[in-house]
């Protein structure tokens, strides 16, 4: 099994961990924050997604090799705010990424939203 660390240059990390891990046709993405992004919650889950579609690419494959996103939420009250900018990203998808959204008690550097990954590459 060949793994392979998904990276974007210049992507700012929180931790000792890789931005993404591709093996097997397999792809997870560690949870995506943007807190430059804006103080609101509409702003970092666009920002968040952004970075999602960004190391997919790095992977080699679109938002559509998607199956699963998870979504955690500062604070599940902004859950409708979050949901609006996701919708709008997974619109254009044939089949839409199975998904669990939660509230956490608190999210790496101040974040409002983190969301996680997982997808296939079938080309592999």
């Amino acid at each position: 099994m060949a793994k392979k660390a998904i990276t974007v240059p210049g992507t700012k990390l929180y931790g000792p961990y890789t931005p993404g891990v591709k093996a097997n046709g397999l792809i997870w993405l560690s949870g995506q924050i943007d807190v430059e992004a804006g103080n609101d919650t509409a702003s970092q889950t666009a920002g968040a997604l952004a970075k999602i579609d960004a190391l997919l690419e790095a992977a080699g494959v679109t938002k559509d090799a998607v199956c699963f996103a998870q979504v955690l939420l500062d604070d599940i009250g902004d859950f409708q705010e979050m949901n609006e900018v996701y919708g709008a990203w997974v619109d254009s998808m044939e089949v839409k990424p199975a998904r669990a959204a939660f509230e956490a008690a608190a999210l790496p550097a101040g974040a409002k939203v983190e969301i996680v990954v997982q997808a296939i590459d079938t080309n592999h």
